[in-house]
């Protein structure tokens, strides 16, 4: 199939892409998967609590068992005294891990979801960026003109090295390679931005 692809100056001609990628069937229920998936791996999830047996302390029983008229008890460490253990307390990270993905599934997600962007004409593709943009501003009224405000930008090498330091400070604006993006990115800004290089590397990639 083929695809607009946008030269700085405005002008418009097409590129072949493969059908595949940019026109493949969308399932909705993998990407929800997908979704719930990174997402819970993503959370920060270390609140810990010392159970009875990491409290450093005494070991030794506080008073006798019998004749004292009080409720028999060990250690200090116990949960019932101040400065003892957590009862059933939070452990850490690792409970809360879901199973990872595997390369099929990250592969058959991340073309549902640029098949369903280009579906939605929410995907761009501009030539590659021969010339450097140094300047925020300049960068900031090309993304303008082109409506890509908040939009994930997936770029070759050259082109990255071209404007990286230009979009540093704009808001809702991602600049990426084909190496370094997710399912989650995809989804969280509205416009999915490639360069011509980087469509071919990504054709590459993901077959």
């Amino acid at each position: 199939m083929k695809i607009d692809k946008i030269n700085i100056d405005g002008k418009k001609n097409s590129i072949e892409v493969i059908d595949k990628i940019f026109a493949g069937k969308i399932n909705k229920k993998l990407v929800a998967n997908i979704l719930y998936k990174t997402n819970a791996n993503y959370k920060g999830r270390k609140a810990k609590t010392k159970q009875k047996n990491e409290i450093i302390g005494s070991t030794s029983k506080i008073y006798a068992q019998k004749g004292t008229g009080n409720a028999r008890h060990a250690s200090r460490k116990a949960p019932i005294f101040v400065g003892g253990g957590v009862a059933h307390g939070p452990k850490g990270q690792s409970n809360y891990k879901k199973r990872k993905l595997n390369k099929n599934e990250k592969k058959l997600g991340i073309v549902s979801l640029i098949s369903e962007k280009n579906k939605r004409n929410d995907l761009v593709v501009f030539s590659d960026f021969i010339n450097e943009i140094k300047k925020t501003k300049e960068m900031n009224i090309f993304l303008n003109k082109f409506a890509s405000t908040n939009a994930l930008i997936i770029l070759d090498k050259l082109s990255k090295d071209k404007i990286y330091r230009s979009t540093k400070n704009i808001p809702n604006v991602k600049v990426t390679d084909i190496n370094h993006f997710s399912a989650f990115d995809i989804v969280k800004f509205k416009k999915i931005v490639f360069t011509e290089s980087s469509i071919k590397e990504l054709e590459k990639k993901y077959l």
